[in-house]
């Protein structure tokens, strides 16, 4: 009976190392435990320093196991862009996250599965963005528009220091808003302020340590975990998701969209119609709005955020902005968007603050969509790969100034704006961000806006402005309070 027990004991352990050993021809990587693979020698707080020293040791493509699942992170430059450009067909997929399927049940197409329900909806959601305005003419006058919103909860403040978050996330908020449901949200929306506040912490979260412990390790979904506050947050959006559609569907006129949601409907409506068997219908519609309201709410938010600490770190820089801006105005009342062609200073600055104070570090997670031979390694089906955009916007072959923020690093020899191959912000390939165009609208004109009207500067005389980053799938500065000065406009 002894030995019985003895040689299950032993077979039991062999089955549970076999599990953490990587399999044939897989990127090498740490040691890492059962159950919690590396866990413990990831600081959770910020993993990017973390997976930095595992590159020096195991090379640019290397692997980790977040819980029971094996994930490949690819980092560097050259790295990165052979991934997403000439593995482009590879890698199209998502992993089947347990929190991504959560928000979107792979209902919608920034987080669903590839397949024909992903292309169809991008397809549909691409089409749709720009018809409602998305890099046109009449976006510039609708963010122009908010930005005023803006100025005015700002001259509200008094000229007191304050945490300018949540009034920068409810203008970027809006924009979306508007192309979505069709209309903005009063500042003092109690409603709309306290889930614009709940994506934010939302997004943190759900890429950071207890977002991947959820989905790395089953036996703790079930405990009374910090991971509960991500459905719990998940949950209030959904519900005034829910209302919105609701509203629109007892006021809207047939023939007659007023916004994505109508447009979204009436394409459900025909192609239930044409008796078409379609992945349009009310829960993709739900899903799809939910994601692109998640998108856009945040990470531009949290780029704004940065450019107004990095204002105040470089006083300097945002002076040369000043004089640039007034310059082309030259006595006009706005600026257009056009008009960024003139302004290579303040472009570049602009960038740079995509580059150095990038929101999305380790960009949305990839999945292989069959066996891939990537830089000799055999990465099979199925695999999550975690591309390190972070690394790439500090790549020293890449920037003049990797690790500081300085735009000469988009400016050339005569002052002239130019783009390296290396900018990635938004990522490359079919998975590129449907939202970049709308992105950089916004910051040129709320940044410019808010320049033109206020001087920055920070206000705690006997500390230095924290330029640490706050971790998760979007990463924004830690919280801080701006000083503001009234220009002579």
């Amino acid at each position: 009976m002894l030995h019985f027990w003895l040689v299950l004991f032993v077979l039991l352990m062999t089955l549970v190392f076999w599990k953490w050993t990587r399999p044939r021809n897989f990127p090498p990587g740490p040691w890492a435990l059962p159950i919690i693979g590396n866990f413990l020698q990831i600081d959770y707080r910020n993993p990017l320093p973390d997976l930095e020293k595992m590159c020096k040791k195991f090379g640019n493509v290397y692997s980790i196991y977040l819980g029971v699942h094996a994930v490949v992170i690819v980092r560097g430059y050259k790295a990165v862009k052979e991934a997403l450009i000439g593995h482009n067909a590879e890698l199209l997929d998502r992993p089947f996250d347990p929190i991504f399927y959560a928000i979107s049940k792979n209902r919608g197409f920034s987080l669903a599965r590839y397949g024909k329900s992903w292309k169809e909806k991008r397809r549909f959601g691409l089409r749709m963005l720009k018809n409602l305005g998305m890099g046109k003419i009449s976006m510039e006058s609708t963010i122009l528009e908010e930005s005023k919103y803006l100025l005015k909860s700002f001259e509200d403040m008094g000229g007191q220091n304050f945490e300018p978050k949540s009034l920068l996330r409810n203008a970027v908020s809006n924009i979306i808003c508007r192309i979505l449901f069709g209309h903005r949200f009063d500042y003092n929306d109690g409603t709309f302020t306290k889930i614009v506040d709940h994506v934010g912490k939302f997004s943190k979260l759900i890429g950071a340590f207890w977002g991947e412990v959820y989905n790395g390790i089953p036996i703790i979904r079930w405990l009374p975990l910090p991971h509960r506050y991500i459905f719990k947050t998940i949950s209030l959006i959904n519900d005034f998701m829910r209302q919105i559609i609701i509203e629109h569907k007892n006021t809207r006129k047939v023939g007659e969209p007023r916004d994505f949601i109508d447009h979204y409907t009436e394409e459900i409506e025909k192609r239930k119609n044409e008796n078409d068997d379609s992945y349009f219908d009310e829960e993709s519609l739900f899903s799809v709005v939910t994601e692109l309201f998640l998108a856009g709410s945040d990470t531009t938010a949290n780029t704004l955020e940065w450019a107004l600490l990095f204002m105040m770190t470089y006083p300097d820089i945002q002076a040369r902005c000043y004089e640039e801006i007034k310059l082309t105005l030259n006595g006009t009342e706005e600026l257009k968007y056009e008009d960024r062609h003139r302004m290579p200073y303040t472009l570049a600055v602009i960038y740079e603050v995509f580059r150095f104070g990038i929101v999305a570090p380790l960009s949305v997670p990839r999945g292989t969509l069959k066996n891939m031979l990537f830089h000799g390694y055999t990465i099979p089906k199925g695999t999550k790969v975690l591309l390190d955009l972070n690394s790439v916007h500090r790549d020293e072959s890449q920037w003049k100034f990797p690790h500081e923020f300085n735009p000469h690093n988009f400016l050339n020899a005569n002052e002239e704006f130019v783009k390296p191959d290396a900018f990635m912000a938004f990522s490359a390939g079919s998975r590129v961000c449907i939202g970049e165009i709308l992105a950089h609208m916004e910051i040129f004109f709320f940044f410019t806006s808010l320049l033109k009207h206020y001087e920055f500067f920070w206000p705690e005389k006997h500390t230095k402005p924290d330029l640490t980053p706050s971790f998760g799938i979007t990463q924004a500065p830690f919280p801080f309070k701006i000083g503001i000065r009234h220009r002579q406009v």
